[in-house]
């Protein structure tokens, strides 16, 4: 089994990329939705994060109000780092796991396992290969003010917190631009897949 890690900055497309590569035939694993499972009530990160981040961080129902969260580790590396710490050995665990079921029903499939910060918590080095998606600036900041709802500003700052992604395409094996048309990301995508795919045979 081939392990891929697809990675990117800020809205530059990766899940989109995600899509069209699990169209073509791979397993593809979100993170960030892993991400999401394992705070929701009862599950591994629950609990040590409301006893971390207090009850205030709960909506009626008792599931973790991600948005509030979100402001709490906004702008605050202490905070998010110890948000991080807990939440993101469990989502790896959980990606071996699935990893594993994969291999053994198909030893020459092509696994790829989408996250926003592979590169910068060291685990893109778990990979055979690594795809960067890149977008420009101005197309990243637009999509993340209409995909989040959120203000320029806010969004500029997002991206700012990030690894620039000119430091991420230094780590490529491949590299995939999501800032013209749709054909041609799918292009690029269907191209990098066939790549992948001689590696397998």
């Amino acid at each position: 089994m081939l392990r891929v890690g697809l990675t990117g900055g800020l809205a530059s497309g990766k899940s989109f990329v995600g899509e069209q590569l699990a169209a073509l035939g791979c397993f593809v694993i979100q993170a960030d939705e892993l991400g999401h499972q394992v705070q929701q009530v009862d599950a591994e990160a629950y609990r040590e994060i409301v006893n971390e981040f207090g009850p205030e961080i709960l909506l009626p129902d008792r599931q973790i109000d991600r948005r509030r969260l979100a402001r709490e580790v906004f702008g605050n590396p202490e905070r998010l780092r110890k948000l991080n710490e807990i939440v993101h050995p469990l989502v790896r665990a959980r990606i071996e796991k699935m990893l594993a079921g994969f291999a053994a029903r198909e030893p020459q499939g092509i696994a790829v396992v989408e996250a926003a910060i592979l590169i910068e918590m060291g685990s893109y080095r778990q990979y055979d290969r690594l795809i960067v998606v890149v977008a420009s600036e101005q197309q990243q900041i637009e999509r993340a003010m209409a995909r989040d709802q959120i203000s320029r500003q806010d969004a500029v700052q997002r991206m700012r917190r990030q690894m620039p992604l000119a430091d991420k395409v230094k780590l490529a094996d491949y590299i995939i631009d999501t800032s013209g048309s749709k054909e041609h990301t799918i292009e690029q995508t269907r191209a990098v897949y066939e790549s992948l795919r001689s590696i397998c045979k």
